[in-house]
């Protein structure tokens, strides 16, 4: 029962400890999911627009900022339709909203770059 006590006394605070240094630091579980790792890398990366992509971008009235603040942050990987193991650089196809998608897009995510291949309009 005595090292019992002694562990409990020792896990709380570090527990509290380990929590508060890791939140300074912006450190978050829900990274380690396929879905939100994709999204992250995306999201460091340069970005550049194929010709059919900035078309589509003016048709929908889409900007730049709304595409990666909203779609891409909020959007949900779909992994049947992507090629996530093709080499060099894997295409991923995108939807969003999560629930019920209005929009499609298809980027490809090289070492450097992210391509965004096609925009479309799914309702």
């Amino acid at each position: 029962m005595k090292k019992l006590k002694f562990y409990v006394i020792g896990l709380i605070p570090g527990l509290l400890l380990v929590f508060f240094i890791l939140n300074k630091k912006g450190a978050s579980c829900s990274g380690y999911l396929p879905n939100s790792r994709v999204i992250a890398e995306t999201l460091s990366k340069e970005f550049r627009y194929s010709e059919n992509a900035k078309s589509e971008m003016s048709t929908y009235k889409i900007n730049e900022k709304f595409l990666k603040d909203s779609i891409i942050t909020n959007g949900k990987v779909d992994f049947d339709k992507s090629n996530a193991q093709k080499k060099p650089c894997p295409d991923y196809v995108l939807v969003y909203p999560k629930e019920n998608p209005t929009y499609e897009i298809t980027f490809e995510k090289c070492e450097e770059t992210v391509t965004v291949n096609s925009l479309k309009k799914l309702k």
